[in-house]
């Protein structure tokens, strides 16, 4: 039986906007005892997602603050808090499941980690995908929009790119978990982009190769051309990176293709349409689809809008240039909180009122 710290940090994270739900297993202890020692799960669990100096996490701790800052130190360099600079001291935050401290386990990413988060995914059944709003949002291919439409700044990939000033890229967790499953679908590793205002952020990075903005908005175009599809933290302000996902590897797209939520993930504003006069029915687009959303009958192209996430994949593959995306009508488009603060609210809003 684990130690009690396990379940009450599993409690704590549960009851974040992020969510952490149970099994009947308990896994999921299994999973944080690999991640956390006891020490380090018993400082999360006072811990907040707003930054606070050691002095305060050490006092609620009731713990001697010199060790308490220590402690921090190496849960940090695991990749399971958050820290801030602030002008006097640092300051440390709690980081949720998902999207948090699982994706700072690529380097300590090992068969025992695949297993274990595997086995809490299908137990859970991709709860955390279940809440409302969604934790990432699809973005767009940009090629895909003609050029008459406005795109919102957090709906154009290659100006969140071109923002920045310090660019990266990271192996994707998803499909590094899956390959140690024996699961390998084919598509590129090396495809997690990260950015940032503050210059040379990633150039002593363990984790991310750091690039130049060439490189990085290179990689953009490559993971469209593999079909991959852009996606982000669904808020407006403040994204600081861009995964590129599939649907049989990425733990939120899988919630879709294995449980059959399609609000696993936020929508683009965006929807596919036809012309029919242009499309011959090669089926190009079809198999290009992730989502199942398009099929061809009597010789014509036709998309199913409940299963089309905007993403415009379609598009690039369409030898005719039968397809484009159009706004989704007046009333069905969505705009993304504010920020990841904003996200946090409403997501706690909507559970406190049960939609």
């Amino acid at each position: 039986m684990h130690n009690d710290v396990y379940r009450r940090l599993a409690q704590v994270l549960d009851d974040l906007p992020n969510k952490f739900p149970p099994t009947e297993s308990g896994v999921e202890f299994s999973l944080l005892a690999k991640l956390f020692t006891e020490e380090e799960a018993a400082l999360a669990c006072v811990m907040r997602l707003v930054p606070e100096p050691v002095a305060d996490i050490a006092l609620r701790a009731g713990t001697d603050p010199k060790e308490t800052r220590n402690t921090l130190k190496r849960m940090m360099a695991k990749g399971l808090i958050d820290i801030r600079k602030g002008e006097v001291e640092f300051s440390y935050a709690l980081r949720p499941f998902v999207v948090g401290f699982y994706e700072g386990q690529l380097p300590r990413m090992d068969a025992e980690m695949a297993e274990l988060f595997e086995k809490y995914f299908r137990e859970s059944k991709g709860g955390v995908l279940r809440e409302s709003p969604a934790l990432h949002r699809v973005i767009p291919v940009e090629k895909a929009v003609p050029v008459e439409i406005n795109i919102h700044p957090y709906e154009r990939a290659s100006q969140m790119l071109e923002g920045a000033k310090s660019w990266g890229v990271r192996d994707c967790i998803c499909r590094v978990q899956q390959h140690l499953l024996g699961k390998n679908c084919g598509h590129p590793v090396e495809t997690c982009l990260v950015f940032s205002h503050v210059e040379h952020a990633f150039d002593r990075s363990k984790v991310d190769r750091a690039l130049t903005k060439e490189e990085a908005l290179k990689i953009l175009q490559q993971t469209e051309e593999a079909g991959l599809v852009h996606s982000s933290g669904n808020y407006r302000d403040g994204i600081e990176y861009i995964c590129n996902c599939c649907i049989c590897c990425c733990g939120i797209m899988r919630g879709i293709a294995e449980f059959g939520i399609m609000s696993a993930v936020a929508h683009s504003d965006f929807q596919i349409v036809v012309q029919g006069d242009a499309c011959n029915g090669c089926e190009a687009c079809v198999g290009r689809c992730q989502f199942e959303a398009l099929t061809v009958s009597e010789g014509l192209a036709g998309a199913n809008y409940l299963r089309c996430v905007g993403c415009g994949l379609c598009v690039l593959v369409c030898p005719t240039d039968a397809l484009h995306l159009e706004r989704r009508r007046e009333g069905a488009d969505s705009v993304p909180p504010k920020d990841i603060v904003a996200w946090r609210d409403q997501r706690v809003a909507n559970r406190r009122s049960g939609s």
